[in-house]
This record gives structure tokens, C-alpha cells and sequence, in this order.
């Protein structure tokens, strides 16, 4: 037997089973939509000699042409395609339901438009096979060209072909299926409405600041002269009592200008001293006593100013605290001026946190607004604080960034709340619009770069 030969209603063709196995195995193999509806397309033409197959899916109440038998999927608006669009939409009204239908001129009432484009592109019958998912909802149309309605073996054997066909069909576009969901008028406009509603709710604007420990009782130890740094007594974050030497400058050019200043002074005495005893037998040495007088009082201010110097190469701590600075040999060997910032002696008993509050992150805060710290060594314990002080100038941080500085304090005595810890501290502002909390960085960013 033959493909040719008239198939038995009993028993189908082996072949025929062979062939319909192998187009499942080809739906199930597609990785696309375009894929699929291009196989259902061309490959059923050896089992049904067909003038043309159309494959047809459906958006609500249109339909889109996918794949065109021997052709790619076609993009131009040809007559043809023009007059398709509207045929299409007929044919899809006379199938009501899943079941494959046999559409002729001579069955149906053709429209006078459709039906003249049908004598001229269409053969004497289309064949409209719909596809449907699980839930009975349609996902598109076959339409096969024939100029006689198919035998009744295929058509029997054709129905888990065509399940198979929508299976596949269902699986490829239920992701974008979904996404293509849409909205009607009323439910945008109440959506709408939400928002509107949404963004006029009340928040706490914040700020987040990098954050620093420091003492709110923190004395500043500066060189009280010119020299150089010849050893730092303490170490970093060593407690200290009053009267504790914390650094001491080099003294060897104050003790050699001493040295000097003491045998000048010797020489000046004895000069005065040879004069006075000159000036009972000759009076012209008087007049020589008033200068030799004040030279040797010039030689021993100046050397009562280079022992004073001398008491001051010692710096003592002036109160209790802590020793904050760097690493000590930073500073060893290193020369000073008078006034330069050498360390801090801070009370560890009063933290506070300092906090550099950039400027383009900075909010309406006044003394009394709240704040947290969260510690980088401690996140699961912030501390609790006020704004105690603002400053009214913004200038560079350490980091280079233009920013406040703030000092909030601290809520009771946290252990953890150590001088020198970092961290990231929000701050608390007023109450304002949830829309002008999301759009207030936006719109200032739109009014420094368009000047409105």
C-alpha cells in the first residue's frame, strides 16, 4: 500500500503513523514560537497536499499572521495581506469552538468583500484547524488551502498532532503571555488615583552620614615652640592623668644657646663690675656704667628666655583623658612650628558622634533632631542620639567631600560606644510628602544642570 492508495477507516498506514510521530517530536523540539507555527506551516505538506498554510495567533480580538507556507513570515502590506487580514477574522467567526471545520464558498455566506478576493487567491476550500490550551481559550488558527476536504483517517489521525501543536504552543508564550497583560481605562485611572494618594502619606526624611566616635570633652595639645619631636612618652589611646608627659622637643640647640648666653652674661658682669671700680678715680668710666649695665641686663633676659623655652620641651597632659593621635612615629624626628596639632587628651566617659553630612545629601535638621549609629563593628547595636550643634559652614572632609559637621550625642553609657569607632548614623528631619521625599534628589539634580 501506498501513500496514494485510499487508507482504510480501520487501520491507518504505518507510514502515516511514522510521519505524525515524527512532526510531535519536531513541535517538541522548538525553542520558539516562530519555530513551531514555521513547522506547522511546511511540514504537514507531505501527508496533505496543500495550496497554502497560514498559521494565524491570537491577540484578544485580532489575529496576527506568523508563517506562511514556503516563505518566511511576510512584512509588507501587499493586497493580498490587506485583503488576509479581513478574511482571516471571517474564517476564525466560523469556528465556534475546538473542532477542525471544512469552510466553502458554497457552505457559509461569504461577505461580497472576502468573497472576491477568494476567487482570485483561495482555492475552492479552507480547512481551519484552531489550537486551544487547557483552559479552552483560543491560541490561534491553522488554515490549510485545499481544494477538497480531507480524508477521514487523517483528520482522525491529525487530532494529537494538533494537541501536541497547542501544548507546545502554550508552553512557549505563557511567559509572554502574561506580560502582555493590559490595563482598561478605569482601572488606569484608579491606579492613578492610588498614587497620587500614595505619594501625598506623611514620612520621616532622612540622611545617611558617615560617623565618627570622638569626646565631646577633647582638649587640643599643640607644640608650645619651634623644634623637633625627639619622643613621644604615651601611645595611642593611652589613658593619661594631669601632669603626665605625653612629648618632649629636642633640646640640644636651646642648651647650646644657653651655654652661650650664660658666658655672656659672666662676660657683661665683669665688665660692669671693672667699670663701677674705675669710676672712683676716673670720671669719665661713669658715663660707661648706664651701658655696661643695660648690656648685662639684655645677656641675662636673654638667657632667662632660653631657660624658659627649656622648662617648655616637656609638654605635660593638663587633665585626665585619653592620648588620641596616629601611629607615634609619624611624629618622631619630625619638626614643628608653635601651635601645631600634635594630639587630643579626650575624656572617654563623654562620647559623641561627629558626623560629616555631605551636602548633597543634607535635609532641614535642627538642634534636638534624632539620630542613629550603626557601627561597622557593632551593626546589631546602634546607638540613640540628639543633634547637639550644627556647623554654618560646609567644607572638605578628610575624604574630600564638601560636607556639615554635626555633633549628636549619646543616650546612656554604651560600653561599645568606643572613642575612634566608625560607622553610618541616619538622621531624622521633619515630616514631609512621600513625594517629595523620592523626588527631592531628582529634582534638585534637574535644577543644577537646567538652571530653573
Amino acid at each position: 500500500m501506498t501513500m496514494n492508495e485510499p487508507l482504510p477507516h480501520s487501520l491507518p498506514h504505518p507510514q502515516l503513523l511514522l510521519e505524525l510521530d515524527a512532526l510531535r517530536d519536531k513541535a517538541m523540539a522548538a525553542d520558539s514560537l516562530n519555530a513551531l507555527t514555521f513547522s506547522m506551516a511546511n511540514d504537514l505538506y507531505p501527508l496533505l497536499a496543500f495550496h497554502q498554510a497560514l498559521v494565524f495567533a491570537r491577540h484578544d480580538s485580532s489575529l496576527e499572521l506568523l508563517s506562511v507556507s514556503g516563505l518566511s513570515r511576510p512584512s509588507e502590506d501587499s493586497p493580498y495581506l490587506v485583503w488576509l487580514r479581513r478574511a482571516s477574522r471571517w474564517v476564525a467567526s466560523q469556528v465556534p469552538d475546538g473542532n477542525p471545520v471544512w469552510v466553502t464558498q458554497d457552505s457559509a455566506v461569504v461577505p461580497d468583500d472576502i468573497s472576491e478576493g477568494w476567487g482570485e487567491w483561495w482555492p475552492t476550500g479552507v480547512w481551519c484547524v484552531p489550537l486551544h490550551d487547557r483552559d479552552d481559550r483560543r491560541l490561534g488558527l491553522l488554515l490549510l488551502l485545499l481544494e477538497q476536504e480531507p480524508p477521514v483517517v487523517l483528520r482522525q489521525q491529525l487530532g494529537g498532532l494538533v494537541q501536541t501543536w497547542a501544548y507546545c504552543w502554550s508552553a512557549l508564550t505563557r511567559q509572554k503571555r502574561f506580560g502582555r497583560w493590559r490595563l482598561s481605562r478605569r482601572q488606569l485611572v484608579l491606579g492613578l488615583i492610588v498614587l497620587a494618594a500614595l505619594l501625598l502619606i506623611p514620612v520621616r526624611q532622612t540622611a545617611l552620614a558617615p560617623t565618627e566616635i570622638v569626646s565631646r570633652q577633647a582638649q587640643i595639645i599643640s607644640s608650645p615652640i619651634d623644634g623637633v619631636i625627639a619622643q613621644i612618652q604615651v601611645r595611642p589611646n593611652q589613658p593619661v592623668e594631669a601632669g603626665t608627659p605625653l612629648f618632649s622637643l629636642d633640646e640640644t640647640t636651646l642648651r647650646s644657646r644657653a651655654d652661650v648666653l650664660g658666658k655672656e652674661v659672666a662676660v657683661a658682669e665683669a665688665e660692669l663690675l671693672a667699670a663701677s671700680q674705675r669710676a672712683f678715680d676716673n670720671p669719665q668710666s661713669k658715663g660707661e656704667l648706664t651701658l655696661l649695665n643695660g648690656r648685662a641686663q639684655q645677656r641675662r633676659a636673654e638667657l632667662a628666655a632660653v631657660q624658659a623655652q627649656l622648662k617648655r620641651t616637656v609638654v605635660l597632659s593638663p587633665r585626665a583623658g585619653v592620648a588620641v593621635f596616629s601611629d607615634p612615629n609619624d611624629w618622631l624626628g619630625k619638626p614643628v612650628v608653635t601651635g601645631e596639632r600634635i594630639l587630643q587628651v579626650a575624656d572617654p566617659a563623654q562620647p559623641a558622634m561627629q558626623i560629616q553630612l555631605a551636602v548633597a545629601d543634607a535635609i532641614a535638621l535642627e538642634p534636638g533632631a534624632e539620630v542613629t549609629l550603626f557601627l561597622t563593628a557593632y551593626p546589631l547595636a546602634p546607638l540613640k542620639g540628639k543633634i547637639l550643634e550644627t556647623s554654618y559652614q560646609a567644607r572638605p572632609s578628610e575624604e574630600g567631600v564638601v560636607a556639615y559637621r554635626l555633633l549628636a550625642s549619646i543616650d546612656g553609657n554604651p560600653e561599645h560606644a568606643r572613642l575612634g569607632l566608625h560607622g553610618t548614623a541616619k538622621l531624622y528631619g521633619g515630616r514631609v510628602m512621600l513625594g517629595y521625599y523620592l523626588l527631592r534628589r531628582p529634582l534638585a539634580t534637574l535644577r543644577a544642570w537646567s538652571g530653573w
